[in-house]
């Protein structure tokens, strides 16, 4: 395909009548949890400016955890939302994306590979262009002892969605 359609598709994303996404890496997050049930998050994109309509989502993770505070067979939740968990409890919009989904239980520290998927469409204001995406991580009470947990997160997430519009 040549010509307008294919200049189209490689422009703005606000153009672009349906766009696939998609966020891959590892990096690590610090999971606080000395007292009760530990919870970190990450930051792994942002969305475009306007009304996203969000089609579907999917996300594969891994998550690895290499310090004493936390037990080598942890289990806990993760979650993709356009907040960050800032307490123990995954919910509203830490997990409008992707919902709270457990993991677990980890061998020698190592999670197994997880897959969530949304179940339904969502409509995001993201008009003021300031919507994240962000990847949240819960590990169960019983099973860290300790603040700043270093937990490696190796990840692939593919969003599907289309901008609708902005003010």
């Amino acid at each position: 395909m040549k010509g307008l359609p294919r200049s189209l598709s490689r422009g703005s994303l606000n153009r672009q009548e349906i766009v696939k996404a998609r966020f891959a890496a590892s990096t690590t997050l610090v999971v606080n949890g000395a007292s009760g049930v530990g919870f970190g998050a990450i930051e792994l994109g942002s969305l475009p400016q306007g009304n996203i309509m969000l089609l579907g989502a999917v996300a594969y993770i891994t998550a690895t955890e290499a310090d004493a505070g936390v037990t080598d067979t942890w289990s806990g939740d993760f979650g993709l939302g356009t907040t960050v968990a800032s307490d123990a409890t995954l919910g509203g919009t830490d997990i409008d994306i992707i919902p709270s989904t457990p993991i677990g239980p980890a061998v020698d520290g190592a999670s197994p590979r997880t897959r969530s998927a949304n179940a339904t469409q969502v409509m995001l204001d993201n008009t003021d262009g300031s919507l994240e995406i962000n990847f949240s991580l819960l590990i169960d009470d019983a099973n860290i002892s300790a603040d700043a947990v270093d937990v490696t997160v190796a990840y692939e997430v593919i969003l599907l969605y289309s901008v609708l519009g902005d003010d």
